[in-house]
């Protein structure tokens, strides 16, 4: 019945669209411009690339030698601190014969000081401790007169010059 209805004309069977034929990118004056203007284009785009990379290298170089110089600038300026930074040992007399070593500025040079503490502690077999100052630092109180010893530890072992390094004999005041 469909097939008396196609050759009378009245009914026309569905046909799917067939894609048109594929062109050929350099046939025609069209194709040539075409292929001729993505390769100026792919040539611009990487010589662009090629320069931003170029300025991009060198602005991470500039940057690594500011990166380099603050660097050195504040290893500089740490040694420096470091090399004013003073260590004082204060023997401190707490009843007629019974003294507390305290020790402060060891944190300049870079101490751990529980650590340190905990060192001390083993090492002269007495009790020692982390305590705040009045003015807002930490020191190490170690119980006994242990200064000479201590001295010696502080140059030896931490590696603070001698002339950093001070000894100070305090006499705590009677209460009334």
């Amino acid at each position: 019945m469909h097939e008396k209805l196609y050759s009378e004309g009245i009914a026309s069977p569905q046909r799917t669209p067939s894609p048109p034929p594929a062109r050929d990118a350099t046939a025609g004056s069209h194709g040539t411009f075409k292929s001729a203007f993505s390769q100026s284009f792919s040539e611009a785009v990487a010589a662009t690339l090629s320069t931003l990379s170029v300025d991009a290298q060198k602005r991470a170089a500039k940057d690594s030698q500011k990166k380099e110089a603050k660097a050195a600038a504040a290893e500089a300026k740490a040694a420096e601190t470091k090399a004013q930074a003073q260590v004082l040992i204060k023997r401190v007399e707490r009843n007629k014969r019974k003294y507390v070593t305290a020790v402060s500025g060891l944190e300049a040079h870079g101490m751990d000081l529980k650590k340190v503490a905990k060192e001390w502690g083993k090492k002269f077999a007495t009790g020692s401790s982390v305590t705040k100052t009045a003015s807002g630092g930490e020191e190490v109180v170690v119980q006994g007169d242990n200064s000479d010893e201590i001295f010696d530890w502080v140059v030896d072992v931490a590696g603070v010059p001698e002339a950093n390094v001070d000894c100070i004999e305090d006499k705590k005041k009677k209460a009334t």
